[in-house]
């Protein structure tokens, strides 16, 4: 029943349904993953018996019939022998080559494009706002780093704010009223001896603080108001159209050949951190996000090196996944990341041929995670990657996981 349970939709006339916990879920779930599993059989002859009957009988070319195991994803099903069914390190590799490799041509062009429109930017920013010192803009994201998957449709442009060490210093949230360890403050010193006006961001604060939200409302207007965009979308061959309903400055594009969305984020290094002008909804507007993308990608880039590990390939894997899979969307990216590096940790072999063994060990450690509702940053202990996560999301990725876990292959369909 608790098997039926966990593969079933919810029935809609049950009114007790509604009444489940989160708890409760997670209970049922624990439940049978302690239930003791059957003995092996002895006899030659059952063998070939399935362990728990199945609900329906399979329809030929459905999943988990042995005449489609073989046949890649989107190819014409062949016949071939049930005693050649892919194993799922086949099946991965397969997917990796065929469904996540990002068409040449936007591999090529996305990156010349935001570049085109990034100098254009710059240029714009240095004669609208010359006494304000931005630093040089610079793409940042998956596609550049090797780890996007499907499509090249996003990409990052970071802009510098340049602060004099001496006038500001950092205060980690922890330590403010919104208790959160993932935001910093960023907060002006010294007024005593350099007062208001001698830093050409003060006129940016609220209090004493460089206010997140005050610069992004700022350059909203900029990119909405100030900028000739049809100008420069047809100089460069394409539509550039700025996004005014969102609280990120997002730019949409729209080229002969491909589609691309551009966020832009003012980005401050101090002290050996990266902080985004990211601030949570809510009415604190001073709060700057603390980013660990490039130290993630550093990190796995730099393990993968040293022992000839699949990280990167087990990452792009599980980023497809949770990209096409809308109750996983939320996983995808850093939580993987931090993941996988925990992982890394264990002393666990990341060798291309343990492949399928470490998908596997990943989707036991998301349930393990996600039952608990605590998944901590790898840079920073303290941080919880799922504090933004609902219940109710917790709840049906822990079941879309669990089911997952004895049957993997349904992830990559």
């Amino acid at each position: 029943q608790l098997i039926d349970r966990a593969t079933s939709p919810r029935d809609e006339g049950d009114p007790k349904a509604e009444q489940k916990t989160l708890e409760e879920s997670w209970q049922d779930l624990a439940l049978i993953k302690t239930t003791p599993k059957p003995p092996k059989k002895q006899r030659r002859e059952d063998l070939s018996e399935p362990l728990l009957s199945p609900a329906r009988p399979l329809v030929p070319g459905e999943a988990g019939d042995p005449r489609a195991c073989s046949a890649p994803l989107g190819a014409p099903r062949v016949k071939s022998s049930p005693l050649r069914c892919l194993t799922l390190q086949e099946k991965l590799l397969s997917h990796h080559s065929s469904r996540l490799a990002v068409p040449e041509i936007q591999v090529s062009l996305v990156p010349q494009l935001a570049r085109s429109i990034s100098s254009q930017l710059q240029n714009f920013l240095r004669s609208k706002c010359p006494e304000l010192p931005f630093g040089r803009l610079f793409l940042s994201g998956a596609l550049l780093d090797g780890l996007e998957v499907l499509a090249a449709d996003h990409i990052n442009l970071m802009l510098p704010v340049v602060l004099d060490t001496g006038l500001w210093s950092l205060i980690p949230g922890e330590d403010t009223v919104v208790r959160n360890p993932q935001y910093w403050l960023i907060k002006r010193v010294d007024l005593g001896y350099f007062p208001r006006g001698s830093s050409p961001w003060d006129r940016f604060m609220v209090g004493r603080y460089l206010s997140s939200n005050v610069l992004n409302e700022t350059l909203h207007k900029m990119l909405v108001a100030s900028i000739n965009w049809p100008a420069i979308g047809g100089l460069l061959g394409c539509a550039i159209h700025p996004v005014v309903a969102s609280r990120e400055l997002k730019l949409e594009v729209k080229h002969d050949q491909v589609e691309l969305s551009i966020t832009l984020f003012p980005v401050v290094e101090m002290d050996s951190k990266v902080l985004l002008a990211v601030p949570p909804e809510g009415l604190v507007e001073n709060l700057w996000l603390e980013s660990f993308y490039r130290a993630e990608v550093l990190k796995v880039k730099e393990l993968d090196a040293g022992d000839a590990g699949a990280r990167q390939r087990c990452l792009r894997i599980l980023n497809g996944v949770c990209r096409s899979h809308p109750s996983l969307h939320k996983l995808g990216g850093s939580p993987m990341t931090h993941l996988i590096l925990h992982l890394s940790g264990t002393g666990s072999d990341w060798a291309e041929e343990s492949l399928a063994d470490r998908f596997q060990q990943v989707l036991e450690e998301l349930v393990a995670h996600l039952e608990k509702g605590v998944l901590p940053s790898y840079f920073n202990p303290k941080i919880n990657l799922f504090s933004e996560l609902l219940e109710e999301e917790i709840d049906e990725m822990g079941f879309v996981l669990y089911r997952a876990m004895s049957e993997p292959e349904l992830l990559l369909e």
